[in-house]
């Protein structure tokens, strides 16, 4: 799925790096049911450990956005609303959704391997059958997953027998259905060319029901650039007006309009990234954003 390597990222597991701020603490005690704060960290670390090797993060990022509490207000009033999470890793936002109202059935977890959400089951202490959220594995730019498709002009009508999305096997099948698609610490992974393609891929699956959106963080930058804070690492990160015009224009092709709304926010671990890149001369933040049809 990654268009780029970031071999900065190779660095030994740090348990010293374990910090929860209060709502993260709040939301994992609600999750995993773990109330005493040393047996929490000790179950997020030892779940952390087998993760490590592929990649590990349980940050809340969707619920501080800008447009949470829009997006949540979607869920709670549209009937049928479908939520995906593209690279859901092991489901920690699509979990905070669900607490925060989103109907669980409503949602459908993305990822190109199967191992992280099978963790994610593991380190909140769920299963299939108590967090009964549909997964597909997949990558996003194999057509037989998914083809870019015509923006509909109305919503997608629901098959005669019904539609579940525990039947879905290819996010073909959700074109033009979905509610709103988060899209966390994502568009980066890929070169400019691939985050348009992944873009107007996303764009195809979005009901043209006004308010439903896409909306994610991913790193940005001050002005569109390739940002390389290291020999053989190489990030391709937008600005917020570049994004913006990019968003923009995909649906102006179709005639339809959305509002972007698109910033930088700082990120945690200074100009190294925690010591990742000792010798980053560029501070890289994130790039919060929402795009959201009218």
């Amino acid at each position: 799925m990654s268009e780029t390597h970031r071999p900065g990222w190779d660095k030994p597991l740090d348990p010293a790096l374990y910090t929860l701020d209060e709502e993260e603490k709040a939301f994992m005690k609600a999750a995993t049911g773990i109330q005493d704060d040393e047996e929490l960290k000790t179950h997020v670390l030892a779940v952390q450990t087998k993760a490590f090797a592929s990649w590990f993060s349980n940050r809340l990022r969707m619920a501080r956005l800008p447009a949470y509490n829009a997006f949540i207000a979607l869920g709670k009033q549209r009937e049928g609303a479908i939520l995906l999470d593209m690279g859901c890793c092991f489901g920690t936002e699509i979990r905070k959704a669900a607490l925060d109202g989103w109907p669980v059935t409503g949602i459908v977890a993305v990822d190109l391997s199967k191992d992280l959400w099978d963790l994610g089951h593991e380190l909140y202490r769920t299963s299939p059958e108590t967090f009964p959220v549909p997964f597909l594995q997949g990558d996003i730019l194999d057509p037989a997953n998914l083809t870019v498709a015509p923006f509909p002009t109305s919503p997608t009508p629901l098959p005669p027998d019904g539609f579940s999305l525990g039947e879905v096997t290819s996010l073909n099948q959700l074109h033009g259905r979905v509610s709103a698609i988060f899209v966390g610490a994502f568009f980066h992974l890929f070169t400019f060319d691939g985050q348009e393609r992944v873009a107007r891929l996303l764009a195809g699956l979005l009901s043209p029901l006004p308010g439903s959106m896409i909306f994610g963080s991913h790193g940005g930058l001050e002005a569109k650039d390739i940002w390389s804070p290291a020999e053989g690492t190489r990030m391709h990160c937008h600005s917020p007006e570049s994004w913006r015009e990019l968003w923009e224009g995909i649906f102006a092709e179709a005639g339809a309009q959305v509002k972007v709304d698109a910033i930088l926010r700082p990120r945690s671990g200074g100009i190294t990234i925690h010591g990742t890149y000792p010798e980053n001369a560029v501070i890289r933040p994130y790039l919060v954003w929402s795009v959201t049809r009218v």
